[in-house]
């Protein structure tokens, strides 16, 4: 299950996205880190499935994206929101940043 928070903001969207499993962890390897657990609120939005993630994407609103975990990473690609080229790992993790520029 993955949780997707959208944020709403005057230039667009912001996602986080996050496998449910993750939810109040920290990933750390090396000096990276993630905290799924101070930054829960972030991430702690709608409950779902892949396909009802995919449905309330909006990759043309998104300004940036905050995507952690297997599932989320995969739903994230499939919506066109983040590159393959654009995932990292971090404890076995995968996760993945998106940023659009707008001018």
């Amino acid at each position: 299950m993955i949780y997707i928070k959208i944020h709403s903001t005057e230039n667009g969207d912001m996602i986080g996205m996050c496998d449910s499993d993750l939810l109040g962890k920290i990933l750390k390897e090396g000096e990276i880190e993630i905290n799924l657990r101070e930054y829960s609120d972030f991430y702690k939005g709608e409950l779902g499935n892949e396909e009802k993630v995919l449905k309330m994407l909006k990759p043309e609103k998104l300004v940036s994206a905050n995507v952690v975990g297997k599932e989320s990473v995969s739903a994230a690609v499939k919506a066109g929101v983040i590159e393959r080229a654009s995932i990292k790992k971090i404890d076995k993790t995968p996760y993945a940043y998106a940023f659009r520029i707008k001018y």
